[in-house]
């Protein structure tokens, strides 16, 4: 092979391996929005079951902190320890584990919803999962303009 066919061979592969790695990132990207809509739709549906609930005797409000669960999906999440005397913070949930809210007042049959606090955060959390589509339409839009050459 002469020196010409050699400097093609390498642009060719140095074009694959930046296509590779910019797919790459474009698919991490929308993953991360994919995780992010797993996570507030799974939270908006131990909302509703809350509201559901409001009225039943010793029913125990559920919810999820999104915060420490979509650090379990991102890769900057929680800290790896390299020596055995680090430290460790653990929460000792495990992916999508729901805790038990507390109420600001129990009431006298042991319900724990307070149905003005779950329609806050149901409320709440539904605006930020139109927030992530709208966001994550947004990118797929801007990739589909670049692939389009606009």
């Amino acid at each position: 092979m002469d020196l010409i066919g050699i400097l093609f061979a390498n642009t060719l592969w140095i074009k694959v391996i930046t296509r590779v790695k910019v797919m790459d990132t474009i698919k991490d990207q929308l993953s991360f929005y994919a995780s992010s809509l797993q996570l507030r739709g799974r939270r908006n549906n131990i909302l509703a079951s809350n509201i559901a609930n409001a009225a039943t005797p010793n029913y125990k409000a559920r919810d999820i902190s999104f915060e420490d669960e979509i650090k379990k999906f991102d890769q900057n999440g929680p800290i790896k320890t390299s020596h055995d005397k680090h430290f460790v913070h653990n929460s000792g949930k495990s992916i999508h584990e729901t805790s038990y809210r507390e109420p600001l007042i129990p009431s006298l049959d042991g319900n724990t919803v307070e149905l003005a606090v779950e329609q806050m955060q149901f409320a709440e959390n539904s605006m930020r999962y139109t927030s992530t589509v709208n966001f994550l339409n947004g990118k797929i839009n801007k990739i589909m303009s670049a692939i389009k050459g606009e």
